[in-house]
């Protein structure tokens, strides 16, 4: 088959959605298939890549959003699509890709669109009025535009189930449990950023206001202040750099950037004691699972998806700093090899092999043979427990 995929809102830099084309379009290309990503760049370039033929288009940058642009020209994308004549068609962005379900249904190719956010999540962080009504109305007719709605997890499918929306999908996202692994733990690194009597906390993702970055800030002021010797190494870089930087100033919080190489990336996270992820609108979070499959327990946010893919390794708690330095403090309770063992463990229930064959099933297309492991499917998402639920927590 044939599977063109569009993307809008794709960082310059290496990130979650960035991540997953990537691993899916690899995946295709293993499994027989001919995968092609449009996206939008600076200008036009057209190559072959591990994860297929990859077209770059000029798109209209967004302010003060670190770099995002948006394909522009609907005319110019019709005519590009119909020049590659897919058999099937993805979408990553329900915001100003809508039309190409209309073209796919047009000329009889299957469509699917991937819901990567929460849109009522996203419309409440934008301060939104009425952001309930707005997404039903606008989640609706996306249903109606494509042949099948992607999310997931369950928290990302809510705001289509609660539509009644007939062709809703479920199919987990992947870690690369190769590159992310807990043997990536580097104690020359650890000493750059903590003494061997401090806790190393790390957050990894953008600096920009849906992710909430300041409420890992001020969990360390929390730590400080319950006299646990607490750090913070906040790998990522945004719009709110700045403003963390202010608020940070008399806290022991390192600003290390955007870490291309994500060897480096992987290194930090399995050198690290505990991962922050307090965003509250995250759909599946990429890098929390990072986290886990480097054998690193997560505090997240349990107004999120991140619960249920945490699982039992992490903490779920209330999006204060009081509750994420408990969940903290929780966490750092259990023995380390346990709790070490234990997110390594979760993270192995999300290979991308698996993600691929769900993503090829609902495309219509044979997934690529392979041995059947007798694990437990990553389908099959328990929410983490929330502190105060049982006597310890777990």
């Amino acid at each position: 088959m044939r599977i063109v995929r569009l993307a809008n809102f794709v960082s310059p830099r290496p990130g979650g959605l960035r991540t997953a084309l990537r691993h899916l379009g690899e995946g295709y290309r293993r499994a027989g298939h001919e995968p092609i990503l449009i996206m939008p760049g600076r200008a036009h370039s057209d190559e072959m890549t591990d994860q297929g033929r990859v077209i770059t288009l000029p798109g209209h940058h967004l302010p003060r959003t670190g770099g995002y642009r948006v394909l522009a020209g609907r005319r110019r994308l019709a005519r590009l699509l119909d020049e590659l004549a897919p058999d099937r068609l993805e979408v990553s962005d329900r915001a100003t890709l809508r039309w190409t379900g209309t073209w796919a249904r047009e000329r009889g190719v299957g469509s699917m669109m991937v819901s990567h956010e929460s849109l009522a999540g996203l419309l409440g962080v934008w301060g939104m009025p009425h952001r309930d009504s707005l997404a039903d109305r606008l989640n609706r007719r996306t249903a109606e535009s494509f042949d099948q709605i992607v999310c997931t997890t369950a928290f990302a499918a809510a705001e289509f189930r609660r539509l009644g929306v007939p062709n809703l999908v479920e199919i987990p996202l992947g870690v690369n449990l190769h590159q992310f692994r807990p043997s990536r733990r580097d104690a020359v690194l650890r000493e750059r950023y903590a003494r061997p009597d401090e806790l190393l906390v790390v957050y990894c993702s953008r600096l920009s206001a849906d992710k909430r970055p300041e409420l890992a800030v001020d969990t360390i002021a929390a730590l400080r202040a319950a006299k646990v010797p607490a750090v913070l190494v906040m790998a990522g870089d945004g719009s709110r750099r700045a403003a963390l930087a202010y608020r940070a100033a008399r806290l022991p919080v390192r600003f290390a950037g955007h870490i291309t190489d994500r060897d480096d990336v992987a290194a930090l996270l399995a050198s690290a004691d505990i991962a922050l992820a307090p965003g509250p609108v995250e759909t599946f979070g990429l890098a929390a699972l990072e986290a886990l499959a480097c054998g690193t327990p997560v505090v997240v946010n349990e107004g999120s998806a991140l619960p249920e893919v945490v699982g039992e390794a992490g903490m779920a708690v209330p999006g204060t700093p009081e509750e994420f330095a408990a969940g903290v403090r929780n966490l750092m309770e259990r023995p380390e090899p346990e709790r070490r063992a234990a997110a390594r463990s979760r993270a192995e229930l999300f290979g991308w092999p698996q993600a691929v064959d769900g993503f090829l099933r609902a495309h219509g297309a044979r997934p690529a043979p392979r041995p059947v492991l007798a694990r437990q499917s990553a389908r099959t998402l328990r929410p983490a427990v929330p502190i105060g639920a049982s006597g310890d927590g777990l």
